[in-house]
């Protein structure tokens, strides 16, 4: 499956931004979906991840009350609402997926499948 990623820009604490990820190639629906983050020299975290089985869902601690994640299979698109930004959430943000399971994962190295990021700036 190939991953595009968009949506991210510059904005100011406080305000919100909405990403999406768009699946091509394959039944979107057959996988688990995640969103990651990465700033300069720092290793990539987990942001946010949906299953493509049961929709359970799952958000780093940082995240949790401000973001959300969501899909629309029928248009193989997941999504990142972020709200309330703050200057720490400022990074390069990445979706990813891999093929859905029993367990719904929240590091990097399960993932199979990645897009290309989107920077996402949040001004103090």
């Amino acid at each position: 499956v190939q991953l595009q990623a968009s949506g991210g820009g510059l904005v100011q604490a406080g305000g919100s931004l909405r990403l999406s990820c768009v699946a091509s190639g394959r039944t979107f629906s057959n996988y688990d979906a995640g969103w990651f983050r990465q700033t300069p020299g720092k290793e990539r975290e987990f942001v946010a991840s949906m299953s493509g089985y049961d929709g359970t869902r799952r958000y780093a601690d940082s995240v949790k009350g401000r973001f959300t994640i969501s899909r629309e299979n029928a248009g193989n698109t997941a999504y990142l609402q972020m709200d309330s930004l703050k200057p720490e959430d400022t990074a390069v943000y990445y979706c990813a997926a891999r093929w859905y399971g029993a367990t719904l994962h929240t590091t990097p190295d399960q993932y199979n499948y990645w897009g290309q990021g989107t920077q996402v700036t949040v001004s103090s």
